[in-house]
């Protein structure tokens, strides 16, 4: 209506009418099909909330999932110059081949990395050498009431670097036994063993009174990881070691089977020995599965290492005895490998980043002032459309103004449903006011 009663007519026809198909437009799109919340039909049962929440877990996962790797494809393409930066600056081919042989390099890498991962599964065992330095202090009449003496064992790997390994971890037990004559039968021995709780130390000391020389025996017992076994004289001539660990002296048993091919070939599980294995363990014929409980004859405790010490006032108030031997331990060089630093990586790659991006901006301003260098123009309408486009973008607009600057725009068939809807929400909005105010003054 537009009458002078209306308050319509204090705008323009084109401006309310802009407006009103604006607002309607908004209103038939939220109605349009793929915006509706589709339910159940009747005969399929509503899932409970439970499965609902697995599903909103799994759609998350999926989400974070999608993410990261767009994370990873956007961070690959930053670093990826426009194809237009060939023909401005052909140096930069030298920047793509460095980019190309990198992806190559980490690609090795990572695949070296995997490989020494794996191996450290089973880490490998060097041989080092143990320095044992045993020391003798003598106190006087005068300084304590009654002389005595005192033995110190100590010591370390000869090439060790820090953090620097405690002495006691390299032995299982320890045993000192002294003169039975002159400290008897029940006091000669001073022993230690590791137990659970065991604390490491960096040496060991025993103090006993007396003044006169005495010859003592230093028994170490070295401390495997995993243990190793005196083998079998016979066993020993196979596995080519005298002492060995368990595992090794069956992979070695194997490898012989197999190259000498001892295996039954009616029957797998069963080893037909030869005469060298059926004098090593006594039988024709035996299962493979029995060869670990058959080792248990063959295989024993390995002999300590023996030191035989004598405690001898010299002419000084110490003395010291060096003593070496060697040792297995666990190599952790692959480890330090894996723990290289990346944060220098990082960082310059960030810097990369940032370079990328600058020369991307400058390759946009080249175009753009390229463009505007040839046809100025056809530039500034190009340039105003991008601009309007993301000005609709940005404040969240509606409708498309140059269309609705045409007649044809308002005779479209939707227009009487948007009119309609329009009028229906306005009464509806009036009826609630008025129900709110009835309300109010009841009370």
């Amino acid at each position: 209506c537009w009458c002078s009663h209306c308050q319509i007519t204090k705008i323009s026809k084109f401006e309310f009418l802009s407006s009103l198909i604006r607002l309607f437009s908004a209103c038939y799109e939220k109605t349009t099909p793929h915006r509706i919340m589709s339910f159940p039909a009747a005969n399929q049962p509503i899932q409970p909330a439970a499965a609902l929440d697995s599903q909103q877990q799994q759609q998350q996962q999926q989400q974070q999932q999608q993410q990261q790797q767009n994370v990873t494809k956007r961070r690959l393409v930053d670093r990826v110059c426009p194809p237009k930066t060939n023909e401005i600056a052909p140096e930069i081919k030298s920047y793509q081949d460095m980019l190309d042989f990198e992806r190559k390099l980490d690609f090795n890498i990572s695949r070296k990395t995997l490989d020494i991962q794996e191996s450290l599964k089973r880490p490998a065992r060097i041989k080092k050498t143990l320095k044992v330095s045993i020391t003798n202090l003598f106190y006087r009449q005068q300084e304590t009431g009654a002389p005595a003496w005192e033995v110190r064992i100590e010591g370390g790997l000869t090439d060790e670097k820090m953090p620097k390994r405690k002495f006691s971890s390299f032995f299982k037990s320890l045993v000192i036994e002294l003169d039975s004559a002159i400290y008897g039968p029940d006091n000669h021995l001073v022993e230690w063993h590791r137990t659970a709780t065991t604390s490491e130390t960096d040496g060991f000391q025993v103090r006993r009174a007396g003044d006169l020389p005495v010859k003592c025996t230093i028994l170490l017992q070295l401390n495997n990881t995993p243990p190793h076994f005196k083998i079998n004289e016979k066993l020993a001539r196979l596995v080519g070691k005298q002492t060995d660990t368990r595992q090794s002296v069956i992979f070695a048993l194997w490898q012989y089977i197999k190259n000498n091919a001892l295996q039954d070939p009616q029957d797998r599980e069963y080893i037909n020995n030869d005469d060298y294995l059926r004098s090593t363990f006594e039988c024709k014929r035996m299962k493979f599965s029995e060869i670990p409980s058959k080792l248990d004859r063959l295989l024993s405790a390995p002999d300590p290492i023996v030191i035989n010490h004598s405690i001898i006032r010299g002419n000084g108030e110490s003395q010291r005895a060096t003593f070496h031997f060697e040792v297995e331990i666990e190599d952790n060089f692959d480890a330090r490998i894996l723990n290289h630093d990346t944060h220098e990586i990082r960082q310059l790659d960030e810097k990369v980043f940032g370079l990328v991006a600058d020369i991307k901006r400058s390759i946009t301003n080249y175009e753009f002032f390229s463009d505007f260098s040839k046809d100025p123009q056809r530039s500034i309408n190009k340039w105003l459309a991008s601009q309007s486009s993301d000005l609709k973008i940005m404040t969240d607009q509606i409708g498309d103004a140059e269309e609705e600057r045409k007649a044809d725009y308002y005779y479209q068939p939707w227009m009487q449903e948007a009119v309609c809807r329009y009028f229906y929400r306005k009464v509806q909005e009036r009826r609630n006011e008025l129900e709110m105010a009835l309300t109010s003054m009841r009370r």
